[in-house]
C-alpha cells in the first residue's frame, strides 16, 4: 500500500501532523467500547462515506464497533443509491441511545456549525471536517479540521493510508465517490491532496456500483420540481435566485443551485425552499475570489439557525416552524433583496430565467 507525499499531508504549515491525529484517534479508539460516527443531517456523499471510512478504520484498528448515523433524510436519488448499491448500515439519529456510545465521532460537519443532531450537552470526541475551523472544536480530543482538503473524504482517505489499513470495495467506492461529487470531479477548490487520494482509490472501488450509484432512476418528484425551479428562477444581471416553495427533500436545494450556475453568463446562483419547518438556502458561485461559506453566514447571521460553506458552496438552515406564511414569504425577500445586495445587482431588471437570453437571439 503506498503512502501519501509529503506535499498531500502538508497541513497548517507542518508535515505529518495528520499522521500524529490519525495515531493518536487510534489510540484513543482503544480505550473505549463502542463508537457513534455522526455526520450532517441530509447528509451527501461526502459525509456519508467519512463516516463509514472512520468506522472501517475503528474497527481495523482498535477492534471497536461503531454505529454509523445522521439526521434528518436522505433525499437526493444519487445519494439514496450510494446507501442502497453498497448497503451501508446507517440509522437514523433519533433511534440512538447515546448512553450505550462511550466514543462519540463527528465527521463533515462540526458542533458550531448547527446542521447535525448530536445533542448540545454531548461534546465530539472526534471530529474529522475539512470546513473551516470553528473555535469550540479545538476542545475535541482529536480534531481533524479545516487544513488543505477539498472533502472530508480525502482526509479519511489519508488516515487509511497513513495507518496502513486496505479499504473495502465499499468504502473506497463511497470515499471514491465523495471526493467526485464534493469537487465536481476534481473541478472545484480541488487541492492536491483530493487528486492524490482520488488516484489512489480508483483501483480499489466497485466500477459497476459507481456507474449505478452516479445514473439511478429518478422519481416523478425529482422531475415535477426541476420543471417548478424553471418556471421560478429570475436573473439579475449575473447572479440567478430561486424560491421553489415547499419541497420534497432539503438535499434539492443544492442540487438546484449546482444546476441553475451552469446558466451562461451567471456567476452566483441561489435557491431556498422549505421543508419540516425550516427553511434551507444553498448558495454556488463560479468567482474564485470570493467566499460563499463566509457570505451566507454574514447574511443570515441575524435570523438565527446554522450556515456553512467554504470558498464556491455554501448552504443555511433557518427554523421557520413559528412562523406564519407571510412572515416566511417577507423573510425569503429580505434574504433576496440583501443577496442582490451583496452581490451587486441590486439595480439589474429582474429577468425570468426561461425569458433569459430571448432579445439577443431575435435580434
Amino acid at each position: 500500500m503506498t503512502t501519501p507525499s509529503r506535499s498531500a499531508l502538508r497541513s497548517r504549515g507542518k508535515a505529518l501532523d495528520l499522521e500524529e491525529r490519525a495515531r493518536r484517534l487510534v489510540e484513543l479508539a482503544r480505550t473505549r467500547k463502542r463508537a457513534l460516527v455522526l455526520t450532517h443531517d441530509n447528509p451527501d456523499p461526502d459525509g456519508i462515506a467519512s463516516a463509514l471510512a472512520l468506522a472501517h478504520i475503528l474497527e481495523e484498528k482498535a477492534g471497536l464497533e461503531s454505529t454509523l448515523a445522521y439526521g434528518g433524510l436522505v433525499g437526493r436519488a444519487e445519494n439514496r443509491a450510494l446507501m442502497r448499491v453498497l448497503k451501508l448500515p446507517f440509522v437514523r439519529m433519533h433511534r440512538v441511545s447515546l448512553d450505550d456510545h462511550d466514543l462519540v465521532c463527528m465527521v463533515d460537519t462540526q458542533p458550531e456549525a448547527r446542521n447535525h443532531s448530536l445533542p448540545d450537552d454531548r461534546f465530539p470526541d472526534v471530529i474529522i471536517d475539512h470546513h473551516p475551523e470553528r473555535p469550540a472544536s479545538r476542545r475535541a480530543a482529536v480534531a481533524e479540521v479545516g487544513g488543505v482538503y477539498g472533502a472530508t473524504a480525502t482526509i479519511l482517505a489519508t488516515y487509511l493510508r497513513v495507518l496502513g489499513v486496505e479499504p473495502t470495495r465499499e468504502v473506497a467506492t463511497a470515499l471514491f465517490y465523495g471526493i467526485k461529487a464534493d469537487t465536481r470531479d476534481l473541478g472545484r477548490e480541488t487541492m492536491p491532496a483530493d487528486v492524490d487520494a482520488y488516484v489512489w482509490l480508483f483501483p480499489y472501488t466497485d466500477k459497476e456500483a459507481l456507474a449505478r450509484i452516479e445514473h439511478p432512476r429518478l422519481p416523478p418528484e425529482y422531475f415535477r420540481l426541476f420543471h417548478r425551479a424553471l418556471e421560478r428562477a429570475v436573473v439579475h444581471g449575473n447572479a440567478v435566485w430561486c424560491d421553489l416553495g415547499t419541497i420534497y427533500s432539503p438535499d434539492m436545494v443544492a442540487e438546484v443551485a449546482e444546476r441553475h450556475l451552469s446558466l451562461e453568463g451567471i456567476k452566483w446562483s441561489l435557491a431556498l425552499a422549505t421543508h419540516d419547518g425550516h427553511l434551507f438556502l444553498s448558495l454556488r458561485t463560479h468567482d474564485r475570489r470570493m467566499n460563499a461559506g463566509k457570505l451566507i453566514r454574514d447574511v443570515v447571521a441575524e435570523y438565527g439557525g446554522s450556515a456553512g460553506g467554504h470558498g464556491q458552496m455554501a448552504g443555511a438552515r433557518l427554523p421557520v416552524a413559528e412562523m406564519g406564511e407571510e412572515a416566511i414569504s417577507r423573510l425569503k425577500r429580505e434574504l433576496r433583496d440583501r443577496f442582490l445586495r451583496e452581490w451587486g445587482v441590486e439595480d439589474s431588471a429582474p429577468v425570468p430565467m426561461l425569458e433569459y437570453g430571448l432579445e439577443s437571439r431575435e435580434r
